[in-house]
């Protein structure tokens, strides 16, 4: 069985990343989405949220599997048994660090390959950032992420506005 998984924050998941994730799931029997779990970052959604809004876009997709984890993804690859890492390149800027931590990872684990998947052309400009700025402002994301997420990011920055705008008393 061809066991490969592809990793990322998906805060929040983009069409470009289920793109990714489609394309992938076709070339492999088992797909693992892995979410990680970074303690140096603070995301928009936790962890279980992200894992949770992944298995909702991916449930048609029978040979995915959305696990959450942290620490080094060569130890979560082994501790699944998986040949390949998938990472999406966007832009030659990605291709520069994604290279590099191919070449690391291959050392760290000699037996575990990375397969570059070039992005879409109607999503290479697409990141997780630009959804959260787009929505920060109130911008119209339903062409960037899967319909089912839209709201909830709406949701989140609205709430979050109103305890922002809450503690300065700009609401009564």
């Amino acid at each position: 069985m061809k066991k490969a998984i592809y990793p990322g924050s998906f805060d929040p998941v983009t069409l470009g990343h289920l793109d990714i994730i489609k394309r992938s799931a076709a070339l492999v029997d088992h797909l693992i989405v892995g979410v990680l779990n970074n303690s140096t970052k603070t995301p928009l959604f936790s962890v279980d949220e992200r894992v949770n809004m992944l298995k909702e876009v991916t449930k048609d997709i029978p040979n995915v599997e959305i696990l959450s984890f942290s620490g080094l993804l060569v130890d979560f690859a082994r501790e699944h048994n998986v040949q390949a890492i998938i990472r999406g390149l966007r832009a030659v800027t990605d291709f520069e660090y994604e290279l590099a931590m191919s070449q690391t990872n291959r050392v760290a684990a000699p037996d575990i390959d990375t397969i570059f998947l070039n992005t879409s052309l109607k999503y290479a400009y697409l990141s997780s950032s630009i959804v959260k700025e787009m929505a920060m402002y109130g911008g119209d994301i339903s062409k960037f992420v899967p319909e089912s997420i839209v709201d909830i990011v709406r949701e989140r920055y609205s709430s979050s506005y109103n305890i922002k705008a809450n503690e300065k008393g700009d609401i009564k």
